[in-house]
């Protein structure tokens, strides 16, 4: 059958040919139209650009509708295609309204600072450039940060604090233990106090033997540096554990504060406490080697300043404990400069002096 077919249509191209002179250009057309249906048949639909359905669009309108046959969309298509054409040419630019964009440049330091301190969250970077006197919404750095293709930090969420705290931050100071394993896997037990109206941290000590003796000196000690404290220590909230010893409790009872313990195995209602021990194992020990007890006291030692002078808190509107409550003039991205803390391990962000 291929071979019959293929003698017929040799037979009707010599009778085309010898017929005239414009066969020749019949039979390429013909041969052309019929490569243009097999490559139909083989590949898929295309994938035409603006500039081809204009240039489909207007040739439609030069050849007659019962040629439209060589088109490879339908009639409709064109007729929209130009309807769109129409469109555009009568319809005027409007102008753009709402927010302004922002800079460039603060849009290239908020992406540095997620880069080189991927474990920032959005409101963390929003502090940090509140503290270079540039205010940017939280809700925006996150839009760039996905944009950019960057991610959210992950999700952090702590326990749900008592009103009794919220309502008497001030006059309120919580202690606890946490214990660090160093490479030797000695165990070493770190005492600390937290204000939990200002979120200032003091780290009394580290030791491998925590007994009374120890968290009764330990105590005095503290009660010596709040000499000059603007607010008196009201209470002290503590766990039940036995390294509190009653000297312990007597020390802050000679100033004048109450002792209020926490119920059994109910690690929320210390929950700053708690909250704290997350943050610097989440900031410095999962990332840190202690070798010894001198290693982790100057390492803590470091970590504090930079806690209570220069990170933001969320309670404390994105200011640090000891920062002044004062809005520095916006600086210019270029006077950024960068400081390492702990070997590089954490970044401060500061204006370079003029």
């Amino acid at each position: 059958m291929p071979f019959l077919l293929s003698l017929i249509a040799r037979a009707v191209a010599r009778l085309v040919a010898s017929s005239a002179d414009d066969g020749s250009k019949d039979i390429e057309i013909l041969v052309l139209r019929h490569q243009l249906k097999v490559l139909r048949r083989q590949i898929g639909r295309p994938r035409l650009r603006p500039v081809d359905r204009s240039l489909l669009a207007v040739a439609a309108r030069a050849l007659p509708r019962d040629r439209w046959a060589s088109f490879r969309v339908a009639p409709q298509t064109l007729l929209r295609w130009h309807r769109e054409l129409v469109k555009r040419k009568w319809t005027s630019r409007s102008k753009r309204t709402g927010r302004p964009p922002m800079d460039p440049e603060i849009c290239e330091l908020i992406c540095r600072m997620a880069k080189e301190n991927p474990r920032w969250g959005c409101v963390r970077i929003q502090g940090e450039l509140r503290g270079l006197g540039i205010r940017v919404g939280a809700t925006t750095i996150r839009s760039l940060l996905r944009r950019s293709g960057l991610g959210p930090a992950p999700r952090r969420s702590g326990p749900s604090w008592s009103e009794f705290l919220r309502a008497q931050a001030t006059g309120i100071l919580a202690c606890d233990f946490f214990t660090v394993e160093t490479v030797f896997l000695k165990t070493i037990y770190v005492l600390f106090f937290i204000e939990i109206g200002t979120r200032r941290v003091h780290v009394t000590g580290a030791t491998t033997n925590p007994d009374g003796t120890f968290v009764t000196q330990q105590a005095r000690n503290l009660s010596f540096d709040r000499d000059d404290a603007k607010a008196p220590v009201r209470y002290l909230v503590r766990d039940r554990d036995q390294k509190f010893s009653r000297s312990f409790d007597e020390v802050f009872k000679t100033e004048g504060a109450k002792v209020i313990l926490t119920p059994v195995r109910s690690p929320k209602a210390n929950a700053f406490a708690e909250r704290w021990v997350r943050t610097v194992r989440a900031e410095l020990l999962d990332w840190t080697l202690v070798l010894g007890r001198r290693h982790l006291d100057r390492a803590l030692g470091t970590y504090v300043e930079h806690y209570n002078s220069h990170r933001p808190h969320r309670g404390l509107d994105l200011a640090s404990p000891n920062a002044p409550l004062l809005h520095p003039s916006a600086a210019r991205t270029e006077d950024v400069r960068r400081r390492d803390v702990l070997s590089g391990l954490i970044h401060e962000y500061h204006a370079a002096a003029a």
